[in-house]
Parts: structure tokens; sequence; C-alpha cells
């Protein structure tokens, strides 16, 4: 069970990770460069969509799995990397969360009424997130190997 426990907490953060970066370093670029606004926020917003529900699971599997991994050990008995992955995990959750739920949402509603420029702000307050989650996620990495 152990070995399940982490390869599913490894696969969540990999699949939430890699999707953060995809997003970040390709889709959201390439549709800048060739797509106007019209059909860029669109696309933009259905693509987040549908990875926002991989990343609601990933939340679920992440938060399970490492309370799963703590529980035998206990909080006193956690390596400083252990506490310090789940300050920053709690932190990208509740930044995930209010992105979700507020300019996610807000973007959700532009491109419905097709306010551009709403929109294009949106994706802008998304990004910013996104890079704080990104960021996050690396030092995350960093604090469990121990390389800070």
């Amino acid at each position: 069970m152990p070995v399940l426990t982490k390869l599913l907490h490894l696969a969540a953060a990999i699949l939430w990770l890699g999707g953060m970066g995809f997003v970040l370093l390709a889709l959201r670029h390439a549709a800048t460069a060739t797509l106007a606004p019209p059909q860029r926020l669109p696309l933009l917003a259905a693509a987040m969509q549908r990875f926002f529900v991989v990343v609601w699971v990933c939340v679920v599997v992440l938060l399970a799995t490492g309370l799963a991994m703590f529980a035998p050990i206990g909080l006193r008995g956690a390596p400083p990397g252990w506490h310090a992955m789940l300050g920053i995990g709690i932190v990208m959750c509740s930044l995930f969360a209010f992105l979700y739920g507020v300019p996610f949402r807000r973007l959700r509603r532009a491109v419905a009424t097709q306010d551009w420029p709403a929109g294009g702000a949106q994706i802008k307050r998304i990004a910013a997130l996104v890079v704080a989650n990104f960021v996050l996620g690396w030092l995350a990495i960093v604090a469990l190997r121990g390389l800070a």
C-alpha cells in the first residue's frame, strides 16, 4: 500500500505541475500568437475547463495520499521537508480554489457574453496565479529533496 500511495501522490503532482507548465510555456503563447481574442479566449477557457477537472482530481489525490503517508509517522516524526511540502501544498490548493472560483468563473462569463477585454484581463490574472502555483510546486519538490 505505501508504494501505491507514493505512486498516486507522484502521478498527481506530475499531472498538475506538467499541465501548468504546458499551459504557461506552450498553449497560452501559441494561442496568443495565432488567434484573435474571439477565437483565443474560448479556446483557453475550454482547455482550462478540461484541465481544471484533472486538477481537482489531483488535489483530492494529493491531499488524501499526503495525509495517508503522514498518518503512520505523525507530524512530530515527519521530516522537515514533509512539513514544507504540506504547507506549500495547502497554499497551492487554496490558490487553485481561488483561481477556479473567481477569475476562471469571470473568464467563462466574459467568453459567454463575448466581452473580450474582460476575458483578457481574467486570463492575465489566471496566468499570474498559475505562475505562482508553478513556482510553489517546484519549491515543494526542492523542500522535499532537501535541496533548499
